[in-house]
């Protein structure tokens, strides 16, 4: 199997593609979670971790794929309109860029942190740009770990996104965290339910006031 640079394989990208096109939750025990404003929210119970993954998808309006696509990518931005973020920046790592990112938790105390690397590619596929971003978490030793904050050694993130035909892009998500702690059933579909639904809108305005907008 073919990887690319960042140490994800090719076809990993392809998948998360092709998912716009046709979601892949046949074959498995996916349910909806939720579905408003547009999104819906799927999950999977994962036997081996007791946890559950989650599938995305969506329209956001008024947000062009390929400027959703850098606002995602620029983590200085981020912290200007993710309010949940406590600290994030990227490194260079022999010769491999490695993201830090802590997480503010006030529902989880103590806080999150992930260490992990990202890659983002700009397919075509049938005259179409598909904009992909993959990433998964490592451990490394520059990213030990910190006393008072709890890290997801266990993490799995994939966006795929492409025009709605509009001025809007169709969104494919998917998550997978292992927090490494029991937490009651009903708290997390709180948390999905709200979560999910804010941080797209957040997303969505953010890529209104960019200031690299175009």
């Amino acid at each position: 199997m073919a990887r690319a640079a960042g140490g994800f394989r090719e076809e990993q990208f392809w998948e998360a593609c092709a998912e716009l096109k046709q979601p892949k939750l046949a074959g498995a025990n996916w349910e909806l979670l939720m579905e408003a404003l547009g999104i819906c929210v799927y999950r999977l119970w994962d036997q081996e971790t007791g946890l559950y993954k989650y599938k995305v998808f969506g329209t956001l309006k008024n947000c062009p794929p390929a400027l959703l696509t850098d606002v995602y990518m620029d983590l200085d931005y981020r912290k200007q309109w993710d309010q949940h973020v406590e600290e994030l920046y990227e490194r260079e790592c022999n010769g491999q860029t490695v993201v830090y990112w802590q997480v503010k938790c006030p529902m989880l105390k103590p806080n999150r942190d992930y260490v992990y690397v990202r890659e983002r590619r700009d397919l075509h596929v049938e005259e179409r740009k598909v904009y992909v971003v993959l990433a998964q978490s490592i451990s490394h030793s520059q990213f030990p770990e910190r006393s008072g904050v709890a890290r997801v050694t266990q993490c799995e993130h994939r966006l795929a996104v492409t025009s709605d035909g509009r001025n809007g892009s169709k969104v494919f998500m998917y998550y997978f965290d292992n927090l490494r702690v029991q937490i009651p059933t009903w708290l997390i579909n709180r948390a999905v339910k709200n979560g999910v639904p804010e941080f797209l809108n957040n997303l969505e305005k953010a890529c209104r006031n960019y200031p690299r907008r175009y």
